[in-house]
């Protein structure tokens, strides 16, 4: 987590490291909060407001008056917290003048700034929001009621799709069309996640939800992060229409970067989806592989071409590349089971449990053996020839086999023994 101070000195947070790669920030050592710390907290508010700021004296006064302008509307018990993220423009005089409250987050990144604004909150629930003007905090009520109905998170978008207004000028036309759409229809159809702007910054959700989900990413992915946790670990993720703003700032251009935040984020969803990065992908290339076998051992013509020694080689590397990939899908599983970054499944455990070190010496003893066999024989032959030149077209057919057999055994037995260190980590009991 990252480090914090708030105005009266008081540190809140362990001391990061700011230089810790983001992404590899989400795979930290799981802080989950117990049970009994979860049912005992207390809140002094109903509400706390949190916005990052770094370097926004353009639009933050604007952000602060709208924001306290709903709290005297809706009349409700609440706190505007500025997460300063090390600015030099004068942001946290401003804030102070107007009565908010600044959390100075040592730790630079987005993700940083809100974690440790969230974590200094007092507020029952917490509504997120960027300090740009681009959102109007006086729309606060839409957030706030679901959440008093029982919601955990509840999602703002911009999106007309999901009832959404977009003031012209307010949205680069790479984010509004290919970029967002695609990034949530991905959000969507990996995670079901039932929103449909993930990249939304204005959202509420509960400080317990905070707490449990034990968020990690420390950039833009912060953002995602919270939806995708959510809607694995089945959270009641709720959406209420918004609009955006142009953005308001005149002294510097935005802190998103569209490539490289967009990079980070589609980086973060193949992490966090074993399945689809490697358990699919690696199953279809076994499959491949065993099709190429099938074909190329015969010496099969298929539209005129005869699929021989060399189609064996392929397929060969295909059945390799998938069953490791396949492996590596297992690695995933079970360490982001373990860290508390997914939740467990039956189905999927069930499936881990057969990874384990006797049975992978039983397939891949069976595998090695056989490929030492065949090889075995064909050294045989060899020597029968008096090791002179061999019929390659034959010969191969049983040595490139034997080989993958032999790569394939090993593999087995040196991975199922990594699950079996894995699986010694303690694993939390959630299941989906």
């Amino acid at each position: 987590m990252p480090s914090v101070e708030t105005n009266d000195r008081n540190s809140l947070l362990p001391d990061g490291n700011p230089d810790f790669p983001e992404i590899l920030q989400a795979f930290r050592p799981s802080q989950l909060k117990s049970a009994t710390d979860s049912e005992t907290r207390r809140y002094a508010r109903e509400l706390s407001i949190v916005m990052p700021c770094l370097n926004e004296a353009d639009t933050l006064g604007m952000c602060i008056l709208k924001a306290q302008a709903a709290i005297h509307e809706l009349n409700v018990d609440a706190e505007i917290i500025i997460a300063d993220n090390g600015s030099t423009d004068g942001s946290q005089d401003i804030a102070r003048e107007l009565g908010a409250r600044v959390v100075n987050v040592a730790a630079r990144g987005y993700g940083n700034a809100l974690m440790g604004g969230i974590e200094a909150s007092r507020g029952r629930y917490v509504i997120m929001g960027d300090a740009d003007d681009s959102y109007d905090f006086g729309e606060i009520g839409k957030f706030l009621k679901p959440l008093r109905d029982g919601a955990d998170l509840v999602q703002g978008c911009r999106l007309p799709k999901g009832g959404g207004t977009i003031l012209p000028g307010a949205m680069p036309l790479l984010h509004r069309w290919p970029g967002n759409p695609m990034l949530t229809m991905l959000v969507r159809k990996l995670f079901h996640a039932p929103i449909n702007d993930v990249y939304c910054g204005l959202r509420g959700f509960t400080r317990q939800l905070f707490d449990d989900l034990d968020l990690r990413c420390t950039g833009m992915e912060f953002a995602t992060e919270m939806v995708i946790k959510s809607a694995r670990f089945g959270k009641d993720i709720r959406e209420t229409p918004i609009t955006l703003h142009p953005d308001g700032r005149k002294s510097h251009p935005p802190h998103l970067r569209t490539f490289r935040d967009g990079w980070r984020t589609l980086r973060f969803f193949l992490l966090y989806s074993p399945r689809w990065f490697y358990i699919v992908p690696g199953m279809l290339l076994v499959m491949l592989g065993i099709g190429g076998y099938a074909l190329a051992l015969p010496g099969i013509s298929v539209f005129g071409a005869t699929l021989d020694v060399h189609t064996l080689l392929v397929a060969s590397l295909t059945v390799l590349v998938g069953t490791q990939s396949l492996l590596f899908g297992v690695f995933a599983r079970i360490f982001a089971v373990s860290q508390g970054m997914l939740p467990g499944s039956e189905k999927a455990d069930r499936l881990i449990r057969y990874a384990n070190p006797e049975r992978g010496l039983l397939f891949g003893g069976t595998c090695c053996a056989t490929g030492m066999i065949m090889l075995a024989v064909e050294s045989f032959h060899w020597w029968q020839t008096g090791f002179g030149r061999l019929d390659y077209s034959q010969t191969m057919r049983f040595v490139i086999p034997a080989v993958t057999l032999i790569a394939l055994g090993y593999q087995t037995v040196i991975s199922t023994f990594m699950c079996g260190l894995m699986m010694m980590a303690k694993r939390p009991i959630a299941k989906e």
